[in-house]
């Protein structure tokens, strides 16, 4: 594994997202590189809410880490299995071409361990420099995901206590620290399943009463406690949406299918208007997603 680096200057690291991005002049292809919290399901859903011309392939695996991503010799559970549709291409392929407009990667959980033992930050910055040989105009992003449901520390407690000192102090901060290793943009899923969490369970948000909403089913129906259903899915992808475009999805209103082509089964009372208005402003007052800020 890469000899750890110490993290750049807080002060250095806010610099680099003093300026926002432009927002696209049109649809974007992208690439996701992650696990199953990215899935099928959330991408197709993006391409969908962004509408005609939005492309995107993809490399996924079952808990694995950005290390096992990059090293050849390290089994990923589900390699086979999981990339086995038409969405699929080698992640070292794809980001050595000049295919893509912006690469999405993630990090498995527990995020701490991942930084600790899987050099998560140095992984991080290799992807990033990997892409923009391939395309130095290419757009970067770290995709903030969310820990189990159960976890004994609690899961919005996890949400509000990690995201700074771990997906930004760490893995955002760290692979600033490496050659090509910034900027890299957060995309801040967790946190916007956080905020509608609070504002549902205060009885604010038609559609949704609690944080368990958000996840799937078993077979034998109990709450799945760290995979998302529908309904987790399609914010998920509205707030890649609100990051990626910075505008409403015109593709909001529309029916949202699964990637298998089914419908997806999102509640009949939900505002999705309302809905959207609360990713983006969670977006827009994170500084790391580029965006300009509220």
């Amino acid at each position: 594994m890469p000899v750890a680096r110490r993290p750049v200057a807080w002060e250095e690291f806010r610099k680099i997202y003093d300026r926002p991005l432009t927002q696209p002049g049109g649809p974007l292809r992208i690439f996701h590189l992650g696990h199953s919290l990215v899935g099928h399901d959330m991408p197709a859903m993006l391409a969908q809410l962004a509408g005609p011309g939005h492309r995107y392939e993809s490399q996924i695996g079952r808990g694995t880490t950005l290390r096992a991503h990059w090293e050849d010799h390290i089994p990923i559970e589900g390699y086979a299995e999981d990339n086995a549709h038409d969405r699929f291409r080698p992640a070292k392929e794809a980001l050595a071409s000049d295919d893509y407009d912006a690469v999405i990667v993630t990090e498995r959980v527990d995020i701490i361990n991942s930084i600790r033992d899987e050099a998560g930050p140095a992984y991080l910055a290799r992807w990033a420099a990997l892409a923009r040989r391939g395309n130095p105009a290419v757009r970067v992003y770290l995709y903030e995901s969310w820990h189990w449901l159960n976890d004994s520390d609690g899961w919005l407690e996890r949400l509000d206590r990690d995201v700074e000192p771990y997906w930004i102090g760490q893995m955002l901060r760290g692979a600033a620290a490496w050659p090509d290793g910034a900027p890299v943009y957060l995309i801040p899923a967790g946190q916007v399943l956080a905020h509608i969490t609070r504002e549902a369970e205060a009885g604010r948000v038609p559609g949704i009463q609690s944080r368990e909403d958000f996840f799937a089913r078993t077979d034998g129906g109990d709450i799945d406690p760290i995979h998302v259903g529908d309904l987790g899915s399609f914010v998920v992808a509205l707030t890649h949406h609100a990051v990626l475009y910075g505008s409403e999805p015109p593709g909001l209103m529309e029916s949202i299918r699964r990637a298998d082509g089914t419908m997806a089964d999102l509640p009949a009372e939900l505002d999705r208007q309302a809905l959207w208005r609360m990713v983006h402003q969670v977006a827009v007052t994170v500084p790391e997603t580029g965006l300009e800020r509220a």
